[in-house]
């Protein structure tokens, strides 16, 4: 394995990829944004001939969809303009097409950024985890509740819809009044889209044409979230341990997927990255991997491996590893002989 740089030197390394180039990210909001709105057209007109085309385009329309949350996401974090206005604007106004409230979701966000891995700190968005020894102390409801959450009917098909159709349209009193201004302003502007679009083709139109897509995009991005810390080499610490650069580096994942699905998932793949430097504008995460040595030593994962980040259940402290149901049995029957 190759030296790894100090504290200061990897710093230097990202810090030189965290300016975001204004003309490259009114591209992508193009190429992003144009797309998306002409396979709503299209969609729309395929309704009159059939609608399995209709629901083709949504896959495909679904993929822009999660492309335009990345950008929303680079804006929360300052990263996607050098203008921290242009980043609210425009994250508040993609942010609503994802039905997402922008300052609201940032929020959880930044504390996930801050605690990602550690043991003592969880529970700030990210995904339920619990460590074998939590697991064994729960009783047989909580244990049913958990094993519910984990399955990836629910975690993946039923969750991501509920989460972001539902649930974000409401706020709480743990809410600050950014947060719950946020939630206000996005259901505001959701309801201005959603009047609009019936106005122009009807109810019936809408709903075929909107729960399909944003159901698979929210499906697709809860997945692409998940597989980010939840994979089978992933590191987790207690808060002794806990090291903010080898969280970054082997607590997140370095997704190499085919290249048509890294430019739909705008480079998130390169979480690693990202977690090291989150100012860094989505479309410079590859070059900075490219470019630098200390990237060189990350083992990716790949597609089909990938998947199976699904069976994976429960932090196993004392063999260091996330382990499926399957294999806390085994080894649960093992310690009782």
């Amino acid at each position: 394995m190759s030296k790894q740089p100090n504290n200061k030197a990897w710093i230097e390394i990202v810090s030189q990829y965290n300016q975001p180039d204004v003309k490259k990210s009114i591209w992508q909001i193009v190429n992003s944004l144009g797309p998306y709105i002409i396979l709503w057209v299209l969609m729309y007109l395929s309704l009159d001939i059939s609608y399995w085309i209709t629901l083709d385009l949504s896959m495909l329309a679904a993929g822009f969809l999660v492309r335009m949350f990345i950008i929303f996401h680079d804006c929360g974090h300052g990263s996607f303009f050098k203008s921290s206005r242009s980043n609210k604007i425009v994250g508040t106004i993609l942010g609503s097409l994802v039905f997402t409230p922008h300052e609201y979701w940032h929020r959880s966000h930044a504390i996930h950024h801050s605690t990602v891995g550690n043991l003592d700190k969880r529970g700030h968005g990210d995904v339920w985890t619990l460590t074998v020894e939590e697991y064994q102390e729960l009783s047989v409801w909580k244990k049913f509740n958990y094993r519910l959450y984990r399955h990836p009917l629910i975690l993946f098909a039923i969750g991501p819809f509920l989460l972001f159709v539902i649930w974000f349209r409401f706020p709480r009193k743990s809410m600050n009044a950014g947060e719950r201004n946020s939630i206000y302003l996005t259901n505001l502007i959701l309801g201005v889209y959603i009047t609009g679009l019936i106005l122009l083709m009807g109810w019936k139109a809408l709903l075929l044409i909107q729960v399909p897509v944003i159901y698979i995009a929210t499906l697709l991005g809860v997945w692409l979230f998940y597989v980010q810390h939840q994979f089978e080499d992933v590191i987790w610490s207690r808060q002794d341990d806990w090291d903010y650069k080898r969280m970054a580096m082997e607590g997140s994942s370095y997704l190499k997927f085919p290249r048509i699905l890294q430019w739909f998932s705008g480079n998130i793949g390169f979480h690693h990255i990202h977690h090291l430097s989150p100012k860094i504008p989505n479309y410079n995460l590859e070059r900075c991997h490219r470019e630098n040595e200390m990237f060189k030593v990350i083992k990716p994962v790949t597609f089909i491996p990938s998947l199976r980040t699904m069976k994976l259940r429960l932090w196993d402290e004392k063999m260091e590893q996330l382990i499926s149901f399957r294999q806390f049995r085994k080894s649960a029957a093992s310690f009782t002989k």
